[in-house]
């Protein structure tokens, strides 16, 4: 992979005919070096959902891969409440597969403004 990226002609952003990129298969496979790698590039955009709207964090969410997750939610650019076509979210992906430790990750915050009973 670092061949392919030193090359002038390779985008590591360019979709197939799915929308889907090299990062957002880096994502679903859990591949933290790969992740981590592509995240480095200025031209990789790691939010970039497929035909489906199915973002790299929703396939990481959806697959387990807490790691990857975690990496995600640490950056300003992803959004962790980004809905598929259908509404779901990466939460509910977590969630319909039980992945407890991606859905600790991915619980929204407790509101400020509410009160213990």
């Amino acid at each position: 992979m670092r061949a392919l990226l030193g090359r002038g002609d390779a985008s590591p952003d360019k979709p197939d005919r799915f929308g889907r990129t090299p990062f957002w298969y880096a994502a679903e496979d859990g591949d933290e070096g790969l992740v981590k790698i592509l995240l480095a590039r200025d031209d990789v955009n790691p939010d970039n959902p497929d035909m489906f709207g199915q973002t790299p964090l929703w396939c990481a969410a959806l697959n387990g891969h807490k790691e990857v997750v975690k990496i995600l939610l640490g950056r300003g650019d992803v959004s962790p409440y980004k809905p598929d076509k259908h509404g779901r979210t990466p939460l509910w992906c977590a969630a319909s597969r039980g992945h407890a430790g991606v859905i600790a990750l991915l619980q929204p915050p407790a509101s400020a403004t509410s009160s213990p009973e």
